[in-house]
């Protein structure tokens, strides 16, 4: 809250020393606020409870568990395999089912390609719900309703995927330039056929980039659902945690950082290629 000074000119062009402003009540009361807040969030987060003992004495839990997690155990490496294979299934067709929806979903969001302002406002509605609700909230909403294992985790993965590419479809549509399709109306094009041959090529570069920044979203989510029963190395790693057997959560992280830096890496060369040609 810097204060102002504000300087005029005096007699014989001299300039006289700055005359000090102080900052207007609202902005006292707004920083009195954020700092009343800051510390009513540190008494929530626990931190406030935090005593001195208990900082010296992290230091000392966290190597106990590194010491218990190595060397990692590769007894279950045959069931951790298997389950990261499930993981990496979940998020693939979650991204295969997601994004066709997705983009229907953008079409009827985009406000240059929607029918009717009510169909932009439903459909509007309906991707932002889809993208705001947290894939935990609807992994554990899904388990009730289809019951545990890769099925409520892949679908949860499918409504994220919806949400997300239809956000982004719909706004690199929004940007894509009127010129093309208004000429192919003129000759005739219907309005399906004007998006199909101008619209959606031209925004493929974007749509590319978003689908690979979701499958590497949907990669890592697939990894923790399985920690509230949706399927996938998850549930591997909870079992492993609860059972003390840190050596298999060691093989078990070790594997999903593996192969999440994997996934990005190749979204990522896929990604300049494509900004290359683009």
């Amino acid at each position: 809250m810097a204060k102002t000074t504000i300087t005029e000119p005096g007699q014989g062009g001299l300039i006289p020393p700055p005359r000090l402003v102080h900052p207007p009540l609202w902005q006292y009361l707004l920083g009195f606020a954020l700092f009343a807040f800051f510390l009513v969030s540190l008494e929530g987060s626990g931190l406030a409870r935090l005593t001195f003992a208990d900082v010296l004495a992290i230091p000392s839990k966290i190597l106990y568990v590194l010491n218990q997690m190595f060397p990692p155990s590769l007894e279950r490496l045959g069931a951790v395999s298997q389950a990261m294979l499930q993981t990496l299934e979940m998020a693939l067709i979650g991204n295969l089912l997601g994004i066709p929806i997705g983009l229907a979903l953008a079409i009827l969001s985009a406000r240059n390609l929607t029918p009717h302002p009510l169909v932009y406002a439903i459909s509007r509605l309906i991707v932002t719900f889809l993208r705001t609700t947290p894939s935990i909230v609807w992994a554990i909403f899904l388990i009730v309703a289809v019951g545990l294992g890769p099925r409520a985790g892949t679908v949860t993965l499918v409504l994220a995927t919806i949400g997300f590419c239809g956000r982004f479809f719909a706004e690199a549509m929004e940007e894509v330039d009127p010129g093309p399709r208004e000429a192919l109306a003129a000759m005739g094009a219907s309005t399906t056929g004007g998006i199909i041959c101008a619209v959606i090529p031209a925004a493929m570069p974007n749509f590319i980039n978003t689908a690979l920044f979701n499958l590497e979203y949907t990669t890592r989510s697939s990894a923790v659902l399985g920690i509230v029963g949706a399927g996938g190395i998850g549930i591997e790693l909870m079992v492993s945690i609860k059972t003390f057997h840190y050596d298999e959560a060691a093989t078990i992280i070790f594997m999903v950082f593996v192969v999440v830096m994997g996934v990005e890496q190749l979204c990522a060369s896929i990604r300049r290629r494509v900004m290359q040609e683009g």
